[in-house]
């Protein structure tokens, strides 16, 4: 590891170590340690379903790697596409994909047991509740193959933890680590990630369209735009919008022709820099930061953020949306898990760091924004989604 990775605070741990509530989880664990309590859960029929579903949540850690390659498979095989179209039986399978039937049927019965598939009439196969997503959000496979590159990184857990940055990750994304990769990086990298970025964005991007209101604005800077995908999905969304796109030279490139393929780019001011290096426009009264910060560590996010401070006008606002840790209130909605991936992405993607909105809202506090507030949506897994003001008179 050649560079500091800074600490995530631990989101909903209880300070004291000798409350009631240790106590009792201490109480908790040398009683789930008995054996002779799992065989009396097993034997009652008002405990045994905890105790099963304990055991299959515990099963399906251990086996999590074999259910993404069998996603894996599904995708390059592109199975979900074909099945949409309409059911097929093995045979007909095999012979599209020219794999043998004896080992498509295990792939093909290992996405049925994971809800990717499902058994129809004249032993043929169609898509299951989970394979219908992946059949119509060309974003979702995308980033499927994408983790390929994470998975092969994380093979040695304890080497990749002592030699982070170091692997196919790393190398995908030379902005995360190096602050001149505009200059050093060879061009393909920034379109391989940018295109990434715009295929994988969409429900983030609906998720900030259906939670927040732009009517009161009236230009919009984005900031790390990419491809351009939010500003375009937000200029159809908001017609009355003019809008700034901020990022790398190389990466406005891939927006401008994108953008011109739609016909939004009398609407758009494109703004190359890098806000590492350089100041950032001025001249609009919303700066929207999507899945950036998480990106980099404390001391970048600190400088972006006074940056967009300095660049707005009294009373502007910013909106930042990204995944975010979650918290004990979180938790009981089941969020939780998702952490685990995103904690070791960002590691093997550069120096970021999964934070809590808390966290979040602290440091857009530091940098001078006030009336902060989380703006609630709907899927919280794609991203949570904060609001903060610049004052409208100096402190």
């Amino acid at each position: 590891m050649t560079q500091p990775v800074n600490i995530n605070n631990t989101p909903y741990s209880l300070p004291d170590v000798t409350s009631w509530h240790d106590r009792f989880l201490q109480w908790l664990e040398r009683l789930n340690a008995s054996p002779k309590l799992y065989q009396w859960s097993l034997s009652n029929p008002l405990t045994r379903w905890v105790t099963r579903r304990r055991t299959q949540k515990l099963f399906d850690l251990m086996s999590g790697f074999v259910y993404t390659q069998v996603l894996l498979g599904c995708v390059r095989l592109d199975l979900f596409k074909m099945l949409q179209q309409a059911p097929a039986d093995l045979k007909q399978i095999a012979l599209r994909v020219g794999v043998p039937e004896p080992v498509l049927q295990r792939l093909l019965l290992s996405a049925v047991s994971l809800g990717l598939l499902e058994f129809r009439s004249r032993s043929r196969f169609g898509l299951g509740p989970l394979g219908v997503p992946l059949a119509i959000h060309p974003g979702i496979g995308a980033m499927i193959e994408h983790n390929h590159l994470l998975y092969g990184d994380m093979q040695d857990p304890l080497g990749f933890m002592k030699n982070a940055w170091q692997g196919g990750m790393a190398e995908y994304w030379p902005y995360a680590h190096d602050e001149k990769a505009a200059d050093r990086a060879p061009k393909d990298k920034f379109s391989r990630y940018s295109d990434l970025m715009a295929a994988s964005q969409g429900f983030v991007v609906q998720e900030i369209l259906s939670s927040y209101a732009f009517d009161d604005h009236r230009c919009v800077l984005d900031v790390g735009a990419g491809k351009g995908r939010f500003a375009s999905e937000l200029a159809r969304h908001a017609p009355h919008l003019t809008l700034q796109l901020f990022d790398l030279p190389p990466v406005l490139d891939l927006a401008k022709a994108n953008v011109s393929a739609q016909g939004l780019l009398d609407r758009m001011r494109l703004c190359p820099g890098s806000f590492l290096l350089d100041p950032l426009p001025q001249g609009a009264d919303l700066v929207t930061l999507v899945r950036v910060a998480h990106d980099h560590p404390d001391d970048v996010v600190k400088l972006l953020l006074k940056k967009i401070h300095a660049a707005l006008p009294v009373g502007g606002v910013l909106l930042l949306a990204e995944p975010m840790a979650q918290t004990q209130s979180d938790a009981h909605e089941g969020y939780t898990q998702s952490d685990a991936y995103f904690h070791f992405y960002l590691l093997a993607m550069g120096a970021g760091r999964l934070r809590t909105p808390e966290e979040l809202m602290g440091l857009m506090q530091e940098a001078g924004f006030v009336q902060i507030e989380r703006a609630p949506n709907t899927m919280p897994i794609h991203a949570q989604i904060l609001v903060g003001r610049k004052p409208q008179c100096l402190p």
